[in-house]
């Protein structure tokens, strides 16, 4: 290849990763929000957008133009969320095995009583379905994307939040 040719190809692929750096970039406040409501905690959020944008940038060279950036992003994101869920069942297996923790309940009960109706009717929804109306409503993802996401089926996705709305509304209205 010339001097000229891989200068070219530098060229290209320097342009590429400019372009990744900028489409993160103006994702952030979307990943942060969805981080925030998969979350209930804003630095815990924060880490984990942190730690998506980390390894969005690590895996960056097997994204391809092609692909939805913001679902690809996401899906880092939730992958990262349900493992460190997973984590932190463990350790407070662990914890609790040794007795260090104080009872959850009363944590539980005391921060629910401070949400609004709406906020504690969204967090009483199973997270699969709180996931999915958050991606579709609140993100504006179409159907498709949302699956894509969650890897579940369009059928699947549409199921799930019309489960999440009709909840919301009996239990607004009842």
């Amino acid at each position: 290849m010339s001097d000229h040719g891989q200068k070219r190809a530098s060229d290209l692929k320097n342009e590429k990763h400019v372009s990744f750096r900028d489409g993160i970039v103006a994702l952030l406040p979307e990943l942060r929000a969805f981080a925030r409501f998969l979350s209930r905690d804003r630095m815990r959020a924060d880490d984990l957008v942190q730690e998506t944008v980390v390894r969005a940038f690590a895996s960056r060279d097997q994204f391809t133009d092609n692909t939805n950036l913001k679902a690809w992003s996401f899906t880092i994101l939730r992958n990262l969320f349900y493992e460190h869920t997973r984590r932190c069942k463990r350790e407070r297996a662990i914890l609790d095995e040794y007795g260090e923790r104080s009872h959850p309940e009363a944590v539980h009960d005391a921060a629910l009583s401070d949400l609004s109706d709406l906020n504690r009717l969204l967090w009483s929804l199973p997270v699969a379905q709180r996931e999915a109306l958050t991606l579709v409503g609140a993100q504006g993802m179409s159907y498709e994307e949302a699956a894509r996401i969650c890897e579940v089926s369009v059928g699947t996705m549409k199921a799930r939040v019309s489960r999440a709305r009709r909840f919301l509304n009996e239990s607004r209205e009842g």
